[in-house]
């Protein structure tokens, strides 16, 4: 009896390789498609964004009051006191000079011929910024720098010194204790120093005696000055300035410079620079 055994069809378990192609490019094309709509999206953000309108400027973002501003004030005096850091007196004759000067305005008087080695006394300059408007009594920083060969101000006192303007007139009169930021160690031949040791700053070691006069409240107009010469910037201010006060209360007389009719009361005239410097 002879047996038939049927061949057995074998099913195709991998696609062909034309449709492999085809699923892979049409993946690709989904892919892409999300990416240039992520871009899309991405640049109508950022143009939208540039669209903005952007935000005007303040009148006190661009100029400044004319006459308003701070001075500047320079004294020079002494600095004791100091851990034998202080000047030598040999090779900075002025600070002797200076020395003797104060004690006889004490009532000192130091026999002919005295010579005077002294290593704990520094001749320093004396600066400060005058604020506006400072008022007798009001206190403002100095800054002590060594004048002589000083090598450190650490731990000095300032003596009594006043505070003159470019005017010559004293507008504040500075005293106290030196603060130095610095820091120095010397042994064994070596020395290490951090930042500086001359120089040093007293908080509130200055008292105001005497107002710096301002044309603020001398006349019934004030001078607006830009703080960068512009002609369109300048014509912009004034139309903006007429357009809140009226029709004739500002008027630009250059590219850099706009006057302005203000109140005459002081109390008005404040208020009124406020509203003033606020406008857009």
């Amino acid at each position: 009896m002879e047996t038939y055994f049927a061949p057995i069809e074998r099913e195709e378990s991998l696609a062909e390789p034309d449709d492999f192609l085809m699923a892979t490019a049409t993946q690709m094309r989904l892919v892409l498609n999300r990416l240039l709509f992520a871009c899309v999206c991405i640049c109508s953000a950022l143009l939208s964004g540039l669209a903005l309108p952007a935000h005007a400027e303040r009148i006190k973002d661009l100029a400044t009051i004319q006459g308003v501003r701070p001075n500047q004030l320079i004294g020079y005096g002494l600095v004791v006191g100091l851990d034998g850091s202080g000047d030598q007196t040999t090779q900075t004759p002025f600070t002797v000079q200076s020395l003797q000067s104060m004690l006889t305005q004490l009532g000192i008087t130091l026999p002919p011929g005295t010579s005077l080695q002294l290593r704990n006394v520094a001749a320093v300059m004396v600066t400060a910024t005058l604020p506006p408007f400072a008022q007798p009594g009001q206190q403002v920083d100095i800054t002590v720098s060594s004048l002589g060969n000083a090598r450190s101000l650490r731990g000095g006192t300032l003596l009594m010194t006043p505070l003159k303007g470019a005017d010559g007139s004293v507008y504040a009169v500075a005293q106290g204790n030196v603060l130095v930021g610095g820091a120095g160690a010397a042994a064994g031949g070596s020395k290490v120093t951090i930042n500086h040791l001359s120089a040093g700053r007293v908080p509130n070691g200055a008292t105001v005696e005497r107002a710096v006069a301002t044309p603020f409240l001398l006349s019934d107009r004030i001078r607006l000055e830009l703080n960068t010469t512009d002609f369109s910037t300048s014509a912009l201010v004034a139309d903006a300035i007429n357009k809140r006060f009226g029709g004739d209360a500002s008027m630009p007389l250059d590219g850099r410079v706009i006057e302005v009719r203000a109140p005459a009361q002081p109390a008005e005239r404040v208020r009124f620079m406020a509203e003033l410097e606020n406008i857009d």
